[in-house]
This record gives C-alpha cells, sequence and structure tokens, in this order.
C-alpha cells in the first residue's frame, strides 16, 4: 500500500482574502481628528460652513499680523502716487531678515510720539548716517552731495522743500517725506521736536508695495531710480544731528 503522501493543491478558497491583509488608509490619529472635526462642525451654530469661515478668518488674521497688512490712505500726502481713499499692501517681511529700509522706499511706521498719533506712510529720504540737505541752486534735495530729481514722484507744482534743512541722519533712524511736499507734516516738521524728526527703525511696520483698491488704480510700488546715484555716507562727516528749518527764501536761485 503506497503510503507516500500526496502532494494535494490547497484550496484556494481558504485563502485569506486581500481586503483582509489591507492596511487601514486611516490611522488611530486621523480617525480621532476626523471625528473631533465632525463634533465640531455639530456643535458649532451653521456646521462646516461656519467652520470654514471661521479657519480662513483665523487664517487672515495671522497673514495681516505677520506678513501681509492693509492700511487706507488718509490723506493726501503722498499724492499723486497715493491718493485718498487707496488701499496699499504693506510687506511685514521686507525688513524682517537683516534688510533695511532704502532711499525710495515707501514705509508704513507707528508715529506715535513722534509726528502723533497712529500709523503713517512717507517715502525714505535719508537713511543712518545720510547727510540730506535742502535745497541746491535748482531747489532740490542733496544727498551726501548728490542731488535728487523727484519730479517723476513729486506732487505738481510742489517744490521739493518749502523750508530748508540741513541735517545728518543718526544710524538706526530714517530721514522721511511726503510726495506731496505742500501737504505732509513730516521729518521736516518735527526737527526741533524730541527725536529730531527722524523715524527709528524699530517703529517701522513694512514697506508699501502694493495698492490693491480701487482697482483701476492698483499698481506695483517700485523703488524709484532717482536715489540710484546717491553715495553711501561718509562715516567721518558731520556729526549726526540736525538744524532746525528756515523758509526756503531763494532756494529756487
Amino acid at each position: 500500500m503506497d503510503t507516500e503522501a500526496q502532494p494535494t493543491e490547497r484550496d484556494r478558497s481558504s485563502r485569506p482574502s486581500d481586503s483582509e491583509h489591507a492596511s487601514d488608509p486611516q490611522g488611530p490619529e486621523e480617525r480621532s481628528r476626523s471625528a473631533l472635526a465632525g463634533r465640531l462642525t455639530d456643535w458649532v451654530p451653521g456646521g462646516r460652513i461656519t467652520v470654514t469661515l471661521l479657519t480662513l478668518l483665523l487664517f487672515l488674521l495671522l497673514l495681516s499680523t505677520f506678513v501681509l497688512q492693509p492700511f487706507q490712505i488718509p490723506s493726501g500726502s503722498m499724492e499723486r502716487g497715493l491718493r485718498i481713499g487707496d488701499r496699499v499692501l504693506v510687506n511685514k517681511l521686507a525688513y524682517r531678515f537683516g534688510d533695511r529700509p532704502q532711499r525710495g522706499d515707501i514705509v508704513v511706521f507707528d508715529g506715535t510720539g513722534l509726528f502723533g498719533h497712529g500709523d503713517y506712510i512717507k517715502r525714505v529720504v535719508g537713511v543712518g548716517e545720510d547727510h540730506v540737505v535742502c535745497c541746491d541752486r535748482e531747489g532740490r534735495v542733496r544727498v551726501n552731495g548728490q542731488s535728487v530729481d523727484e519730479s517723476a514722484f513729486l506732487y505738481p507744482g510742489d517744490r521739493p522743500s518749502a523750508v530748508r534743512f540741513d541735517v545728518v541722519v543718526p544710524d538706526g533712524t530714517l530721514f522721511v517725506l511726503g510726495d506731496h511736499r505742500d501737504d505732509s507734516s513730516d521729518s521736516r516738521d518735527h526737527l526741533g521736536s524730541p527725536g529730531g524728526g527722524m523715524v527709528p527703525l524699530d517703529k517701522v511696520i513694512g514697506r508699501a508695495d502694493w495698492i490693491v483698491w480701487p482697482f483701476d488704480h492698483a499698481t506695483g510700488l517700485d523703488r524709484p531710480d532717482a536715489y540710484a546715484r546717491v553715495p553711501d555716507a561718509e562715516t567721518d562727516g558731520p556729526a549726526a544731528g540736525a538744524r532746525l528749518p528756515e523758509p526756503a527764501q531763494g532756494a529756487d536761485g
């Protein structure tokens, strides 16, 4: 009698199906989060729509706090480029990683204790250690001995300044002016005040990079070429300080 075991084919029906070994696409953590989200939408009035809107509002709040912040232009001090009612987006990261404001930048800063109360928007004309003077024989602002042609952005009919000034900007501060010089309260008006009309860098909120409203006026705010030829300040120049402004009689002569 043949007692050798005969090989037999395994019954395929007894094999475990692939589905029995398939991993759960949602692990315990994912299932917990899904359950939490489900309970949250059930608890909040309005359900999923309300939760979505709240999430969007939180995102916008974080964006406005740390990255981009909208500001409305309240006055005509920066015309002709920025008009009353324009909304600009301020890049709050522009100077957060070692970069400093440059001549020609339009910056928003906290003017509390400097120019008054609230935030202000002005153009940077002088940075730390710059020697800024008004005016040369043609009535132009001069920075570190270089006359600056600001006609591309000055309000039509305005002179670069109706008052004379001769200042050296202390390191770590900015000398700022409005583009509508005849309708701007800026560094010139506070030379005799505490701080000498200068804006400390730690008061700068950010750089205005875009006009976003109204749509027909939307544009990027690029740094003008007017200051490109200004040389770096000479550190062995006059001591940092400011002289009180005088009427600009004969400034155009």
